[in-house]
């Protein structure tokens, strides 16, 4: 059976207001106001790679003394902000992200946004995606969780299927083609690219998610429209797609066509990539709630994990991913992982030291110091953005995995260090 240990580290990740980076994209009439301090503003500006002053679709809301001393009224500003948002962009939903000083200080956001919301006369979603969370992905959990509530119901009674987590357009396409084939329609998607095309849910819907990080958009449906989650593994890597779409099949009473021949091609297009890893180790020392899924993709393609940190980890809404892996390891027969939740980063530089793995994924806040004391490393984050959902992008993954492996050694065949300091 799987071993999971709990240690009571910090969780040093991003913080979840960097959705905004990916959820403004994919919401294309949306508009999305942080309320928070200088320094969301300083790390929007710098994480989003945008300047604030370039009006993208997303604005900040600066907390000063007065507001947090309670000496201001924010229920005038905001409105002010909002009628200023609805003259300059129109769009068809302000969200509001609440960040730490929000919760902190209290503010009222969710009995202000009714009022506000009946001024501007714009649909106002309150998200508090805000550093209490535990990785920079449950951002969107909570923006996604928020927007339940403002799904319209279904009219009819026909059992229907609605996926709900954001990709990019292009694996959105992917994954409703694949399904396509084996006869299932793919009736909506939480988010849709317009707010005015959010999918109807009630307790005739299926739904099921796409990512891991995703349990209290998953609880939310369940509890507020009682829709039916089906607790499948995710879509990432190859056997990850195969398993998503059996589960999906069997709800629905198909039976999976060709499906096992379709992961076997692309099994086979990998095998210069699985070449470069086979034996090669590695260890996840915990960031984006990605780790579980991309762990079981890693063993199997032969590498070999010593250990899966992960800031998280909701056991119900992952059960489908766990028994995945335990599955996975053994039809490989290797020993199954250690799953370390809340991971103590001293303690993981210690066994780090002493297994010397070949790579370590790790957040950009350890990256460079490992590097410089003679440990290869990848950051995490680029897992997040990258395009790994489905079939087709399994080649993503390898391209991230094995890019710091091919790096050491052109270096070592060209005559330089690939390391300058050694532990």
């Amino acid at each position: 059976m799987l071993k999971f240990e709990c240690e009571t580290g910090n969780y040093h990740t991003f913080c979840p207001i960097s959705c905004v980076s990916w959820l403004y994209q994919k919401i294309s009439d949306s508009f999305f106001l942080v309320i928070g301090t200088k320094t969301c503003g300083y790390f929007l500006q710098n994480a989003l790679g945008v300047m604030i002053f370039a009006e993208p679709r997303y604005a900040m809301a600066e907390l000063e003394e007065g507001d947090i001393s309670a000496q201001l009224h924010d229920f005038n500003e905001l409105k002010r902000l909002c009628l200023q948002i609805k003259q300059d962009r129109n769009p068809s939903v302000i969200v509001w992200i609440g960040t730490c000083t929000t919760e902190i200080i209290k503010i009222d956001l969710e009995g202000m946004a009714p009022k506000i919301e009946e001024i501007v006369e714009i649909p106002i979603i309150v998200a508090r995606a805000n550093g209490l969370d535990y990785a920079f992905t449950q951002g969107e959990d909570t923006v996604l969780a928020a927007m339940v509530n403002r799904c319209p119901f279904p009219k009819e009674k026909t059992p229907s299927l609605v996926l709900f987590g954001s990709l990019p357009d292009p694996v959105v396409h992917q994954l409703i083609i694949e399904l396509k084939k084996q006869e299932i329609h793919v009736s909506g998607w939480l988010p849709e690219n317009c707010y005015k095309q959010l999918p109807e849910l009630g307790p005739s819907v299926y739904v099921c998610g796409i990512n891991p990080f995703l349990s209290r958009t998953a609880t939310t449906l369940m509890r507020r429209r009682k829709c039916q989650l089906i607790g499948a593994p995710f879509p990432i890597g190859p056997d990850g797609t195969s398993a998503w779409i059996k589960k999906i099949c069997h709800v629905f009473g198909k039976v999976p066509k060709n499906l096992d021949e379709r992961e076997n091609i692309i099994w086979e297009s990998l095998k210069d990539y699985i070449d470069l890893v086979k034996g090669k180790s590695v260890f996840f020392m915990g960031d984006n709630l990605l780790e579980i899924s991309l762990a079981r993709f890693l063993i199997r393609c032969k590498m070999i994990v010593y250990e899966i940190g992960i800031p998280y980890m909701d056991k119900r809404f992952q059960a489908g991913e766990l028994q995945l892996l335990e599955k996975t390891c053994k039809d490989m027969n290797v020993p199954l992982p250690c799953i370390v939740e809340k991971p103590d980063n001293w303690n993981q530089i210690q066994r780090i030291r002493a297994l010397k793995p070949d790579l370590v994924i790790t957040g950009l806040a350890h990256s460079n110091p490992l590097q410089a004391r003679g440990i290869t490393t990848k950051w995490s984050v680029e897992f997040t953005f990258a395009q790994i959902h489905g079939f087709t992008n399994a080649r993503d993954i390898l391209e991230l995995v094995t890019r710091p492996l091919r790096r050491n050694r052109n270096l070592k065949d060209s005559g330089w260090p690939s390391v300058m300091i050694k532990i």
